[in-house]
């Protein structure tokens, strides 16, 4: 009965909202400003790329991880009156939940139309590692454990997996750098990427141990920035400036067992995308095989292929062939992080990608091809350096987010007419 009532809903809603406009600021190391300024920013960005206006606008969703300006305060410097509001904890598997949560708040008459930001200052205010202006706390909780065997960085925490994996199915560091030599290709033809520089799989193997195996090259760039995109129903949509990017699906923070402490409940090679995928393809109603660009998070090289591994974009094992391959570049049959992702482009805890996959589906990425007299982009399909970065004929999107190798959530998007 369960499954009978799961599988009306999820048919209901396949196509129902959209995301209808997309904002950011730059990706900057320094910006100089505060995380409300930046959020502000974005949320205009935003909903004027959307063609709404503020007042149009009456739900309002953020997420942080010890930073961040809340929405009642980025609404008030706007001049948007909320009838829903929440903001929420979490990092890397929080936008697609959000959006989630925008999908239900809005079904449930709550609201009509929401806008979802992230705004952090995550280079010069509050660092991952914990250094900057936040700096490190005292020892509590959770802490009591992973901080007293030098679990303290994402990296320090999430590279047992890797570890494992490379020990269970003879990946290598060569092939997994080859995500960061993929993602600086995609990034050399973004303007505001703030990597835009092409760098080798020997440059990654070259730079230095970070740990082990991670180089330098294998982690994500540290950036200031804020970002945001409008949801609302399709139907709505249809008044909106641009071809909406319409939700077939979303999986929200789906969990392995004992999501705390994943290692418990093994295989720890395996992440949570291994149970996610079992909700997002039969929602969407199509399969990996059917997505035209994936958008991936990847703080490091390897979340990057272990996540397209457990959503069956290739057999578990073969991902580090699968992202050597080739397979994953602009020009290949599936391209990944178009934009340059979190390894390049600037770090967001996963929101940029959403922003790249609805420009794809647009069909109006940023890049350095020419537009004609009326501002449209007149794409070469030229990926050599400095060039393109739109993906032919794009139809159907996914992005696949990252909490912990124990949590993640997904989306996939459709281009709408």
């Amino acid at each position: 009965m369960v499954q009978e009532i799961n599988s009306s809903t999820e048919k209901y809603l396949r196509g129902k909202y959209s995301i209808v406009g997309v904002g950011e600021t730059g990706y900057t190391r320094g910006s100089g400003v505060t995380t409300r300024v930046l959020g502000t920013r974005a949320v205009r960005a935003a909903v004027e790329d959307s063609g709404l206006a503020m007042s149009d606008v009456d739900g309002m969703l953020s997420y942080s991880f010890n930073d961040s300006t809340p929405s009642p305060t980025i609404a008030g410097d706007l001049g948007m009156r909320l009838n829903f509001h929440m903001d929420v904890y979490g990092g890397g598997s929080s936008i697609e939940a959000l959006v989630g949560i925008a999908i239900g708040v809005i079904e449930a008459g709550m609201c009509k139309t929401v806008v979802i930001y992230r705004a952090m200052n995550g280079f010069s205010q509050v660092r991952i590692g914990g250094t900057g202006r936040g700096g490190q706390s005292s020892i509590s909780g959770d802490g009591l454990f992973t901080r007293g065997i030098g679990l303290m960085s994402a990296g320090q925490m999430f590279c047992h997996t890797f570890m494992r994996h490379m020990y269970d199915y003879g990946t290598t560091p060569e092939q997994v750098a080859s995500v960061k030599s993929i993602h600086s290709e995609h990034a050399s033809n973004n303007p505001k990427a703030f990597y835009k520089n092409r760098v080798s799989v020997d440059d990654v193997l070259a730079s230095r141990m970070i740990v082990k195996p991670l180089h330098l090259l294998d982690c994500c760039v540290e950036t200031d920035n804020g970002t945001a995109i409008v949801v609302t129903s399709t139907d709505r949509a249809k008044d909106c400036k641009h071809v909406p990017a319409v939700i077939q699906a979303v999986v929200g923070r789906c969990m392995k067992p004992r999501s705390d402490m994943h290692y418990q409940s093994g295989p720890i090679s395996t992440v949570a995308g291994h149970y996610a995928k079992d909700l997002l393809w039969p929602n969407a109603g199509v399969g990996p095989e059917d997505i035209d660009v994936t958008g991936s998070y990847d703080a490091f090289t390897f979340t990057t292929m272990l996540q397209l591994e457990d959503y069956g974009f290739c057999k578990k094992g073969e991902g580090g062939d699968y992202v050597s391959s080739g397979v994953i570049r602009l020009g290949g049959e599936r391209p990944n992080n178009t934009s340059g992702g979190h390894l390049c482009e600037g770090y967001t805890h996963g929101i940029n990608m959403v922003i790249e996959n609805v420009r794809q589906l647009r069909h109006d990425v940023d890049d350095y091809c020419p537009r004609d007299a009326n501002g449209v982009v007149q794409h070469s399909y030229d990926y050599s350096e400095g060039g393109c970065r739109q993906v032919k004929d794009v139809e159907l999107t996914a992005n696949l987010g990252w909490g912990t190798p124990g949590m993640g959530s997904a989306m996939v998007m459709a281009r709408g007419t």
